[in-house]
């Protein structure tokens, strides 16, 4: 299949200037939120450049190895948004693997999870979540490699690519309707209380335990209490413009401590939105081709250009295409049913509307993605573009109704 891509020159001018528009962060009072963290821009600029400097920044890369053998050696120019989606899966591997407060140093020599998270996203196709993994993936789920995704695309094939992550062992949920089911999500992390249901469980613990000895035993990997989750929410808050009645419950999940950011942008060109200060979303931005890097011989990672080490861009919330994605990590129960408690919260603000809904059980009107077995030959087109393609404009429109 022959392929289409925009010129390398005219990426190379785009690059260049927009390496010359970099604005130091602004002296402000008003407050920073990175990702959970509240900074202060007056007397903490160096940690805030300290924690986005810490976040893996994918970009655009040139002279990998061909996609399926055969494909594009670059992603530049179709790849933004798919790097967006590694950049916020990254962040969850970060949180679960080193933990929120880690920070990268240069030259120094890392830790040896951190090699192995950088390692999961090396562009080449036996890494879990590389460019190739993610494009071919795609294919499956109708989009030729080449072609732009969406950031609902993005999430089910990340969602995909993660059931083969056994170290990591995430669960990776992606609520569609604008609805978070709690009871979905805290049965498939915690997969044993499946187990219960099958063995009459209900008798207590000890009766499950007993019975995972005998027919009904699940590996032990399966029999973890809690499954560290990756929620992603696919959102339209508004038309062509964002719904300016969403732009403070918007702003209020940055300040999650669960929050892995959001995913978005402007129509064909996504951003990793990671914070706001003001009016101001705070993003890392793919859109600058760098080299393939190779894994030196003793398995370490040359990872300089896998963190951004000028400030970070910034644009008006307004200017934000209403398609996004929102992600959140739980590593725990306990850190999932907080997050539900805040949820919950926010939702009891009179000052925005809320941009999805929370609720105990699945409602009767739907239907699980799960459930539809969607494969790399379902036919049914038009379903698939329903659950999967939010760049085409499929998702309910959220209303303007009283929280």
């Amino acid at each position: 299949m022959h392929l289409q891509l925009p010129s390398f020159a005219a990426t190379l001018t785009y690059d260049t200037l927009r390496f010359g528009e970099f604005e130091d962060f602004p002296e402000t009072s008003e407050p920073v939120w990175i990702l959970g963290k509240q900074y202060n821009a007056l007397t903490e600029k160096d940690d805030i450049l300290s924690d986005v400097t810490s976040r893996l920044w994918f970009t655009y890369r040139k002279n990998f190895p061909p996609i399926g053998g055969t494909g594009p050696t670059s992603d530049t120019g179709w790849g933004c948004m798919l790097r967006c989606g590694q950049m916020i899966l990254g962040e969850a591997l970060m949180c679960r693997h080193l933990g929120r407060d880690w920070r990268w140093a240069k030259g120094h020599k890392q830790r040896e999870e951190y090699i192995s998270i950088l390692n999961a996203f090396i562009d080449k196709k036996d890494s879990y979540y590389s460019i190739h993994q993610i494009a071919q993936m795609g294919v499956g789920e109708g989009k030729p490699i080449g072609q732009w995704y969406g950031p609902n695309t993005v999430a089910q094939v990340l969602k995909k690519l993660a059931m083969f992550d056994t170290w990591s062992r995430l669960v990776v949920h992606v609520a569609m309707d604008n609805t978070v089911v709690i009871e979905e999500i805290k049965r498939l992390c915690m997969p044993w209380l499946d187990v219960a249901g099958a063995c009459g469980g209900s008798e207590g613990m000890g009766e499950l335990n007993g019975c995972l000895e005998g027919a009904c035993a699940l590996a032990e990997e399966e029999t973890a209490l809690w499954k560290p989750l990756v929620l992603l929410i696919p959102l339209r808050l508004g038309l062509t413009d964002i719904n300016e009645a969403y732009i403070e419950t918007l702003k209020q999940c940055f300040m999650l401590p669960q929050s892995l950011g959001v995913i978005g942008g402007k129509p064909n060109s996504a951003h990793y939105f990671i914070g706001y200060v003001g009016e101001e979303l705070i993003y890392l931005d793919p859109h600058t081709t760098q080299p393939a890097v190779e894994p030196c011989e003793d398995g370490q990672v040359p990872d300089e250009t896998y963190h951004c080490q000028h400030p970070p861009c910034r644009m008006h919330i307004c200017e934000l295409d209403p398609s996004i994605a929102a992600g959140f990590f739980c590593r725990t129960e306990d850190e999932f049913d907080d997050w539900c408690m805040r949820i919950r919260r926010l939702s009891c603000n009179k000052w925005g509307l809320p941009m999805f809904e929370l609720v105990d059980s699945q409602p009767s009107h739907m239907v699980s993605v799960d459930a539809l077995n969607l494969t790399p030959d379902f036919s049914d087109s038009d379903r698939l573009e329903r659950f999967f393609d939010s760049e085409d404009e499929e998702f309910e429109i959220l209303s303007l109704r009283e929280a």
